[in-house]
């Protein structure tokens, strides 16, 4: 299993220009980031080792195959408090019906500001709900 990384996301868009400006935003705020190009690919890298991210953002139309809801239920499957946030166009609606509980849906188009603000939000509820354990200096 790979090491975790606190800054480590998984983008999972299929418009490519969206996609490179979704990176962009999240490297400019110094995350690392993964990509996939739809839900088929999202959820193989899940499959191989969520535990590695930090967080899972991902559009919700993805194409043909699985969806952005999809990828939102199994890695909640495999990491309970994953933080995930849906993008959408037109899928607003269906969030309370097919999203996962404590996530966040922002529209599109959003501004970069939007992205990082929900990002670090859902990272600070994990780390209060979660703290890591004392180190041997406490």
């Amino acid at each position: 299993m790979t090491e975790i990384s606190k800054h480590l996301l998984l983008l999972t868009e299929d418009d490519a220009i969206l996609m490179l400006d979704a990176e962009e935003t999240l490297t400019g705020a110094g995350f690392d980031v993964v990509t996939a190009v739809n839900g088929t690919a999202a959820l193989a890298i899940i499959n191989e080792d969520a535990g590695r991210f930090c967080g899972v953002i991902t559009d919700i139309r993805l194409g043909k195959g699985p969806s952005g809801w999809d990828v939102g239920h199994r890695v909640r499957e495999l990491v309970p408090a994953m933080p995930v946030i849906y993008m959408t166009a037109d899928s607003a609606a269906e969030w309370s019906a097919h999203g996962v509980p404590n996530s966040v849906l922002i529209h599109k188009p959003f501004v970069p500001a939007q992205l990082i603000t929900a990002v670090t939000t859902l990272l600070n509820q994990v780390a209060i709900a979660f703290p890591p354990p004392p180190t041997a200096n406490n």
